[in-house]
């Protein structure tokens, strides 16, 4: 895996921190929550999609698409957290209640859950890999 400069790491781990700090937020600070989560996965998810795998492992090929799948889940619960602020999408209120409100939770859950597993196995098959050579 390409290495980030110091640079890129400290926006990942920031974006990291602002994705946090608005999930958490969204509870006390429901206005301002969903645009301090989208910050930071804007610099989380391009931080992370600039990271390449030049190898011939099948395995971290298929986990880094995995793993690009849940960068996109991350923005989309950017999209959805702002959609859920309000009702800018101009629907009847019944119908925005029950198709977005709060169906952030779902996606951001799914996101993180797909982050960690693909965390955790690039690395033991990375280690896998420096150990064959």
């Amino acid at each position: 895996m390409q290495q980030l400069n110091r640079l890129q790491t400290a926006i990942f781990a920031i974006g990291a921190l602002l994705m946090v700090a608005g999930a958490v937020a969204a509870l006390f600070w429901p206005q301002g929550a969903p645009y301090l989560f989208a910050v930071g996965a804007m610099g989380y998810t391009s931080m992370q999609m600039l990271q390449r795998y030049d190898g011939n492992n099948f395995i971290i090929r298929r986990l880094r698409r995995i793993m690009l799948i849940s960068d996109v889940l991350l923005l989309l619960t950017a999209v959805l957290m702002i959609a859920g602020s309000g009702n800018p999408l101009g629907m009847g209120w019944i119908s925005y209640l029950s198709l977005v409100r709060n169906n952030w939770v779902v996606v951001l859950l799914i996101a993180a859950v797909l982050q960690l597993y693909t965390t955790l196995r690039i690395s033991s098959e990375l280690e896998k890999e420096a150990k064959k050579c």
